[in-house]
């Protein structure tokens, strides 16, 4: 089609786009059916200058520009056709609104003929239990969905719960294959009617995606039940046994901590100028947090609408500040022609986010964890007497492999002792593991004495115990199968699951604290 030509149509496009982002946090872009850019974690530029549509993708991985020249939407998939800088052939992407991008029913047809294949593999591999059950049907009151097969292994009275995922599910759901399993065994103990004793919990993920589970399944405890993981390759029908080992160590890379002053200082100018631009009332209740030696984050109560980097100037040896703004994961270059841009935005989000917003406003609604943070940050002594406030890091990158975690909140007791706190604002079955993930990434590098080499808690003796894990959300979000998982860690993962008052926007209150039995 032929190039857009007007302003409003570039901006139409531009709007359409940023609306769909909005709408759907968890967006991918696809390009010939491959995932190009995960949206939880990547960022976007869209401009609509000169008549024409750019939009700027980026991540970790790569980088991407292309002038959109047309959109059109089917069902929930936004298709995006456009065009490289100095090529005339157009291309296509897609915008969906998660990864997962097959049909219901290819997804059905999926499951049922890998249930069909699990059977076959069970009976060969374990010859000496009998096949009792095996499906994948929903229960919802019970938070069991239908992407895993369920199935009781059996030798007299002796049994065993099995769950396993197929390889097309995504990598998150092949990860919360051990919640949902937990969950199963529970489930068929409290149904047995005592005609059978499970013994423990066979978990089948497929082959190579079994790291994040092995590590977990680590820090079960073996007291309550025995823990098995089997790896499947789905091709030759064949399961094979992983070995967690007694630690289930993964390879931890701990970012280096910085000084937060001269990152402040050597932008100083820049930030003043930025703060200038902002409405008096705006002004107070904006964050200034470094999030590194070269990026300052600019928010309100924890959405980031701001950002200044601190680099080359291309093609010389000379640095400099630049600006960039924008909601959510959404950035634009702040020029002189794009000011009025910015104090457009920087009102809207002042006016739509506040404690006593409406829900309905999308800038109220974004980010809602990143926002319980910036309240937590300012009272954690009230969630937690025993904390140093004065050491507390926020979003601390911690990798393990190829993944790139984020600590929420990483402290220190007045005892020394570390502290890891796990934040939700809605509820999620997966929040223990999630939590009991970024507790061993820091009971291991602090068991290396990795912390105090890379600029973390400069000062503190620390003491060598495990650290706490504190596991926090408002009331009614925790998720009613959460304790049931916490149940079953080993004792060594000191937890305590700390309620808010559900209203935590405008105070910051505790309902309730459960704690780990030692």
């Amino acid at each position: 089609m032929p190039p857009i030509q007007t302003e409003t149509s570039a901006a139409e496009l531009a709007s359409a786009l940023e609306s769909f982002l909005a709408e759907h946090p968890r967006a991918a872009v696809l390009e010939d059916g491959r995932v190009l850019f995960e949206m939880q974690t990547a960022r976007y530029a869209l401009s609509a200058e000169h008549g024409r549509c750019v939009l700027h993708l980026w991540s970790e991985d790569r980088n991407l520009v292309r002038t959109v020249m047309n959109l059109d939407a089917r069902k929930n998939v936004l298709r995006i056709e456009t065009r490289r800088f100095g090529q005339t052939k157009p291309q296509t992407l897609q915008l969906v609104p998660d990864r997962d991008t097959r049909t219901p029913t290819t997804r059905e047809a999926t499951r049922k003929k890998f249930l069909r294949m699990l059977e076959r593999v069970m009976t060969r591999a374990f010859p000496d239990l009998a096949l009792d059950s095996l499906g994948n049907a929903t229960d919802l009151e019970h938070s069991f969905g239908p992407a895993y097969a369920r199935g009781v292994l059996v030798r007299g009275p002796i049994a065993w719960a099995v769950i396993a995922v197929n390889a097309e599910e995504t990598q998150a759901t092949v990860d919360g294959a051990l919640t949902l399993g937990i969950l199963w065994l529970a489930y068929c103990r409290e149904h047995s009617g005592g005609r059978r004793v499970f013994e423990g919990l066979k978990v089948i993920v497929p082959a190579g995606a079994a790291a994040v589970t092995r590590g977990r399944m680590a820090w079960l405890n073996p007291s309550l039940a025995k823990w098995e993981l089997y790896e499947l390759d789905e091709r030759c029908e064949t399961v094979e046994s992983a070995q967690i080992g007694d630690e289930g160590n993964l390879d931890i890379r701990l970012v280096h901590s910085f000084s937060h002053e001269r990152a402040l200082e050597r932008s100083q100018a820049t930030v003043d100028r930025l703060l200038a631009l902002l409405p008096v009332r705006m002004k107070a209740r904006t964050e200034i947090r470094p999030l590194s030696s070269t990026e300052i984050s600019f928010r309100l109560h924890g959405l980031e609408f701001a950002r200044i980097r601190h680099g080359l100037v291309a093609g010389s040896f000379d640095r400099q500040d630049t600006i960039t703004f924008g909601a959510g994961a959404n950035e634009t270059p702040l020029t002189h022609e794009t000011e009025d841009l910015f104090r457009e935005l920087i009102q809207r989000v002042h006016d739509g986010r506040f404690a006593g917003g409406s829900v309905r406003n999308p800038l109220y609604r974004l980010q809602p964890e990143r926002w319980l943070e910036s309240e937590l940050r300012q009272g954690l002594a009230e969630l937690e007497p025993s904390i140093r406030e004065e050491f507390v890091y926020v979003q601390v990158p911690a990798f393990a492999g190829g993944d790139r975690g984020m600590i929420d909140l990483l402290s220190v007791t007045r005892s020394g002792r570390l502290m890891v706190l796990e934040l939700k604002a809605d509820e999620d079955l997966h929040l223990p593991l999630q939590g009991l993930d970024y507790w061993l990434r820091v009971r291991q590098v602090h068991a290396k004495g990795e912390l105090q080499t890379h600029g973390y808690f400069n000062g503190v003796e620390l003491s060598p115990e495990p650290p706490l894990l504190m596991l926090v959300a408002p009331a009614l979000r925790i998720h009613p199968a959460n304790e049931t998982v916490l149940r079953y860690l080993k004792p060594e993962v000191d937890w305590t699951l700390i309620a808010l008052d559900e209203h935590w926007r405008q105070r910051r209150r505790v309902i309730f604290r459960k704690r780990s039995e030692r």
